[in-house]
C-alpha cells in the first residue's frame, strides 16, 4: 500500500511517499526553494560524481 505525507524543510513543503515501509522524497519538491527549480535536478544528474555513484549503485543492486 502506498501512502504519502508532507514535511516542511526550511519553509518548503516536500512530498514523502511511503511504499513497503520505505520513504521516498520528491526531488522536484526539494528544488522549489532554489531559483533554478527543477533545472537543478538536470545539473545534478549530469554531474560526474552523481554518474559514478549511480554506476556503483547499479552494480550493487542490479548485477544483471
Amino acid at each position: 500500500m502506498t501512502k504519502s505525507k508532507k514535511i516542511q524543510v526550511k519553509g518548503t513543503e516536500i512530498t514523502v511517499i511511503v511504499l513497503n515501509e520505505t520513504d521516498y522524497i520528491s526531488l522536484t519538491d526539494m528544488t522549489t526553494g532554489f531559483n533554478e527549480g527543477s533545472g537543478l535536478i538536470g545539473k545534478w544528474m549530469t554531474n560526474k560524481n552523481t554518474l559514478e555513484y549511480l554506476g556503483v549503485w547499479k552494480k550493487i543492486n542490479n548485477p544483471d
